[in-house]
């Protein structure tokens, strides 16, 4: 039997080489809320990795047996919520933190669900379908951090705003990614966007991620301080990339972004600044922003 320590020390080997940019951020919580947020981490990688057919994020090829790697999926993910080892390390990180931290199986069954949406070859019609994709792939794994960096679960208006920083994230994903997506046979562009040039659709997508981006920053203001830090400065190094991308214009997809190491230390000095002045930060409010299920 895994012992958590050993879970722990794989899931932080886990984030250190699939993201840099969480890495950097998950550094700023508490110990607790560390390790808890690296359990997390390590479970939605690897299922991602799984039904992606790629390596900690990186080489997604077109899988020819998505459905059969769904089902095993989600055959894990029960197994770790049982209580049961599933022997992998990943996912039976996820049945430690879902127990410690009594995250609401909805939230995990919501982000298993957006894998099936990719296993059944989806794509948006329109903008309203290209927000319920990023609700399932990214904005259930914000209220789940929430939950990890302990908002009551019942606490709707903080979750929102969670939920917001996770699609936010996923949209600043799509933009970067347009080549490497169709290089799989994947689109998550909406289909109502098409005749826009690639330039267009960046800078629409960058400007939906950070309007996403404002709202979460407002709901930083309930968590506690190291939370705050920790969600404020991976808001700056992530809206980075969406930026970045609307920046470069038709040149956004010659290489890869990616948000520099002194970026993510000017950001994590700025997102000290703004935690300690997190009750201050302005609601932009969220008109016209998704309103999760």
């Amino acid at each position: 039997m895994i012992s958590r320590t050993e879970l722990v020390a794989f899931a932080r080997d886990s984030i250190a080489r699939g993201s840099k940019s969480f890495g950097a951020a998950s550094a700023l919580f508490d110990p607790v809320t560390r390790e808890r947020a690296w359990l997390l981490y390590a479970w939605c990688r690897a299922a991602d990795d799984l039904a992606d057919g790629q390596v900690l994020g990186h080489g997604m090829t077109e899988v020819s047996d998505p459905h059969a790697r769904l089902a095993t999926i989600r055959a894990l993910t029960a197994r770790s919520l049982a209580g049961a080892e599933t022997g992998n390390p990943a996912f039976d990180a996820l049945g430690v933190v879902a127990r410690e931290c009594r995250i609401p199986p909805r939230y995990i069954h919501d982000l298993v669900d957006g894998f099936a949406l990719d296993a059944d070859g989806f794509r948006p019609q329109d903008e309203a379908d290209l927000y319920r994709y990023c609700y399932h792939v990214a904005g259930a794994v914000g209220c789940m951090m929430a939950v990890i960096m302990g908002v009551d679960p019942a606490d709707a208006a903080t979750l929102d705003r969670a939920c917001d920083l996770g699609i936010a994230f996923q949209l600043a994903n799509i933009a970067r990614d347009l080549a490497e997506d169709e290089a799989a046979g994947r689109c998550y562009v909406p289909r109502d966007w098409q005749g826009e040039p690639r330039a267009g659709i960046a800078v629409r997508l960058a400007a939906l991620a950070e309007a996403h981006e404002a709202s979460a920053r407002h709901g930083a203001r309930t968590l506690r301080f190291r939370s705050a830090w920790a969600v404020l400065a991976a808001a700056g190094i992530y809206g980075d990339i969406a930026r970045e991308v609307r920046a470069r214009g038709d040149a956004a997809w010659d290489r890869r972004v990616t948000t520099s190491k002194t970026a993510k230390l000017g950001w994590v000095a700025r997102a000290f600044a703004q935690a300690l002045l997190r009750r201050r930060i302005a609601d932009p409010g969220r008109m016209g922003l998704y309103a999760r299920p």
